[in-house]
């Protein structure tokens, strides 16, 4: 149906798990991307993930992509990051953020100063929050660097622009949009929830009318994750430790 890139990733990093997608979507003419779960913890550190590139790479993955899905990826982190793969990697390195904690944009710029070839951004009605940063202002700060796009026209990202505000618009008004989800949410630094578990946990507590105890399930979720081994979280663990945490304060597992 014409997609050509495949981002394959798992959430453990255990690239065992890697091998038969890698090896189906080259068989079958794709471009097959191995991600990184990014995540910090006492046991994740810059060499692992460089470590980790290399086990792709030499499993013939045609590009890297750091994935931090919680956008906890702070800007000195992810250069010292895209510098240290640089040394070893022969691949194209895109870095992929969210704006959930508000740092996003500096992250970017500085994995782009140190080398990163492809930034993941959303347009903006719909950027930022628990999105990408936003495409607009994200090419906007590149003006006057080495790194600008020129091939890009800002006239018809504008156009773009407003088509989706007034989508926006309609999916608030109808309720399908929860306006949370747009804001910036800095604890995630320390919870280190990505913005779709965020989305799903007030999603969750609204459903039990317990939307008021969003900040207690919140800081569950760092014991929880200790206690299963400070997996990264993405899909489908995020799901797990969001869902455990919510139970366990809402039925005082904890007891809270």
């Amino acid at each position: 149906n014409g997609i050509d890139i495949i981002r394959i990733f798992d959430a453990l990093n255990d690239v065992r798990n890697l091998k038969t997608a890698i090896e189906a979507t080259k068989k079958y003419g794709g471009h097959a991307q191995g991600a990184m779960s990014y995540t910090v913890s006492p046991v994740h550190n810059t060499k692992y993930y460089v470590d980790l590139a290399v086990e792709m790479q030499n499993m013939g993955v045609d590009s890297i992509c750091i994935k931090d899905m919680s956008g906890i990826l702070l800007p000195y982190a992810a250069e010292e990051l895209v510098r240290e793969l640089k040394k070893v990697i022969d691949l194209p390195i895109e870095v992929h953020s969210h704006f959930t904690s508000g740092v996003a944009n500096q992250t970017y710029l500085k994995a782009i100063e140190a080398g990163a070839d492809i930034i993941d951004t959303a347009i903006s009605p719909l950027g930022n929050g628990t999105s990408q940063p936003a495409t607009e202002p994200m090419i906007a700060s590149l003006q006057g660097s080495p790194y600008y796009p020129d091939d890009i026209n800002m006239d018809i990202l504008m156009e773009v622009s407003e088509y989706f505000k007034e989508l926006r618009q309609k999916y608030q008004e109808q309720g399908l949009l929860d306006p949370k989800v747009l804001d910036v949410e800095v604890n995630t630094l320390i919870y280190q929830v990505p913005g779709g578990m965020l989305s799903n946990l007030v999603s969750q507590l609204k459903s039990q009318n317990a939307e008021d105890r969003f900040q207690e399930v919140l800081s569950e979720v760092p014991r929880v994750r200790e206690d299963l081994g400070y997996p990264p979280l993405v899909t489908p663990l995020s799901q797990m430790v969001g869902t455990q945490a919510a139970a366990g304060m809402l039925l005082n597992y904890f007891g809270g």
